[in-house]
């Protein structure tokens, strides 16, 4: 079926406003943890029962909460995009999509992602929780201007995405026993480090008019030089912790695959601070998609492998 020139083109537009090729960020670890919560025996010995809808539930979850994040941090951000070059010419500034539309869109994404939590039940912390989640993803948004540590809050936000499929899975008895959700806590705040750094290193781009505008960001407080220094430490705080998950995995099955892995992903993260430079960043979306784009990927295919093929 041929689809007409100018729907496809109002398609791509919505998918670029939203970003909607950097979800491969967030679902890999998403799904990475579902592998995981699905192979690792629960308390009484007995594993979780594999249901698709589960599986259809954490999708949908993770399309949705990522989208309409994005989406509101477009409406909020438009005033500021407008009058940065760089960004001057996202949809919102830019006209290109009606701003009435794009709060419409927000608000079919939250009512979404909240529905989708339904696909869980008779486990309804998923449900319960949704709201609360929606409203930390949401709050993202205006973080940069009261405080430096808004990249911390969207590592944090990101960081939910395995914790929460995790819990999705494994239901209130994950939460009531606090040693089955170690291993996802450090998988989430692997993530939490990973995101951080790769947003300082983004964020390095608008140093300069977010400090002429007054806005609040690790570049614009420490410098670009400072700030690489600090993505540095934030992806060393990564490597470790994802060192460590295999020790905390249990049952999982972490093994000789993942330490393979672990290796090529370092590998991934001294290129990806190798190619941006205080004095050039000219590389900095390369650094940003291509390679955290392939940390990702290799961690979930390599972490699936390891959890149930090679066990």
């Amino acid at each position: 079926m041929n689809v007409p020139i100018a729907t496809r083109s109002r398609l791509n537009e919505w998918l670029g406003l939203i970003r909607f090729s950097h979800t491969i960020f967030a679902l890999p670890f998403a799904a990475l943890a579902t592998a995981m919560a699905f192979s690792t025996p629960m308390a009484g010995g007995n594993r979780p029962e594999f249901r698709l809808q589960d599986i259809v539930g954490i999708l949908l979850c993770t399309v949705f909460a990522r989208s309409a994040a994005m989406a509101f941090n477009r409406i909020v951000d438009s005033d500021i995009d407008a009058g940065n070059p760089r960004t001057a010419q996202r949809h919102v500034p830019a006209g290109i999509l009606a701003r009435r539309d794009v709060w419409i869109f927000t608000l079919v994404c939250g009512l979404g992602f909240i529905g989708s939590t339904a696909l869980f039940l008779p486990n309804d912390v998923p449900l319960m929780a949704s709201i609360p989640v929606l409203l930390f993803l949401c709050g993202y948004s205006f973080a940069k201007r009261f405080t430096s540590a808004a990249h911390l809050w969207l590592g944090a936000a990101l960081s939910l995405s395995p914790l929460c499929a995790w819990i999705a899975i494994r239901g209130p008895e994950s939460i009531m026993n606090p040693s089955d959700l170690v291993a996802p806590l450090i998988l989430a705040a692997s993530v939490a480090a990973w995101v951080t750094g790769f947003d300082i290193i983004y964020a390095c781009q608008d140093a300069e008019y977010d400090v002429t505008v007054g806005l609040n960001s690790i570049p614009a407080k420490f410098g670009v030089a400072g700030a690489l220094k600090i993505a540095a430490a934030c992806h060393g705080v990564m490597l470790v912790l994802l060192a460590c998950l295999p020790w905390f995995a249990g049952e999982v099955g972490l093994g000789w695959l993942f330490w393979a892995a672990l290796i090529v992903i370092a590998a991934l993260v001294l290129r990806q601070h190798s190619i941006v430079k205080p004095d050039d960043l000219g590389r900095v979306n390369q650094a940003f998609f291509d390679t955290n784009a392939a940390i990702s990927v290799t961690l979930l295919v390599v972490g699936v492998i390891d959890c149930f093929w090679i066990k």
